[in-house]
């Protein structure tokens, strides 16, 4: 979406297999500026995908992505990457693999006032994985999930409701760690308006209608939405404009065959 190469770095585990060299390969050639760790023992992460009729379920291995370590975090030439980043994001998921990470980079945002994101990820982190999301969430200024991950953030905190602007609402109003940024939360509802709460007020956005026929693959459609959200998000545009540019990047993905995009967005 920014089209400039190297102005996003990615730290993550791969294996030493032709997966992980497919991995190095193409965050190359996306302009990504890739420092992974690469472990001696697990086979790249590898995910099977079964498409029907648009919507998509997912079976992980999750392998060598089960086994970064804040060691390799630590490393200078990789916690350079985070003292040169000013928006840092982390996805959910990641609270499953190296909660200790999270928290060195997490403590560093709230230190230097820069903008810590999350993605709630999927339900079962809210779930089983809830102590490791509690002790993130204090410095988490822009958190991201769906509906469903939202209701079932809401049910293990014993919140009586499944209005998702309510929840949306509640989770804006939860304690931060540094009062530089406020806390918003950002949450898609698939065709139904995505939902931001921000400084105690709550916003509905459309999305962008797509006829059943056009729909492909809705594999990545949150990831896509994430980056494009970030893209104007680091631009310092407004939030009106970050969700535009989200709800664009999200209608492209779900329109092709995995997690794929044209070379150039034609976003204006």
């Amino acid at each position: 979406m920014l089209q400039i190469p190297g102005a996003s770095s990615y730290i993550g585990c791969i294996g030493k297999d032709k997966f992980g060299e497919e991995m190095k390969k193409n965050a190359q050639a996306a302009g990504i500026n890739a420092h992974y760790h690469e472990d001696e023992n697990a086979p790249t992460g590898t995910c099977a995908v079964c498409v029907v009729g648009g919507e998509r379920s997912l079976i992980a291995n999750l392998s060598a992505a089960n086994c970064y370590k804040s060691e390799h975090l630590k490393k200078p030439e990789n916690w350079a990457l985070v003292e040169k980043a000013k928006y840092i994001y982390i996805a959910g998921f990641f609270l499953t693999v190296s909660p200790d990470s999270i928290q060195l980079v997490a403590e560093h945002a709230a230190a230097t006032n820069k903008v810590f994101m999350m993605n709630l990820s999927a339900p079962f982190i809210c779930e089983v994985f809830r102590d490791a999301q509690e002790k993130a969430l204090p410095y988490v200024d822009y958190i991201f999930g769906n509906e469903t991950e939202a209701r079932t953030f809401a049910k293990v905190r014993g919140w009586e409701t499944e209005n998702v602007e309510e929840i949306a609402l509640k989770i804006s109003q939860l304690p931060k760690a540094s009062g530089t940024h406020k806390k918003i939360t950002v949450i898609t509802q698939g065709c139904d308006p995505v939902v931001v709460a921000d400084d105690g007020k709550v916003k509905t956005f459309p999305v962008i209608l797509l006829p059943k026929e056009k729909l492909v693959d809705t594999n990545g459609a949150g990831d896509a939405f994430v980056g494009g959200f970030l893209s104007q998000l680091v631009q310092e545009k407004n939030i009106d404009e970050c969700v535009r540019a989200a709800c664009y990047a999200a209608n492209v993905v779900i329109q092709r065959s995995g997690c794929t995009y044209p070379e150039k967005p034609d976003f204006n």
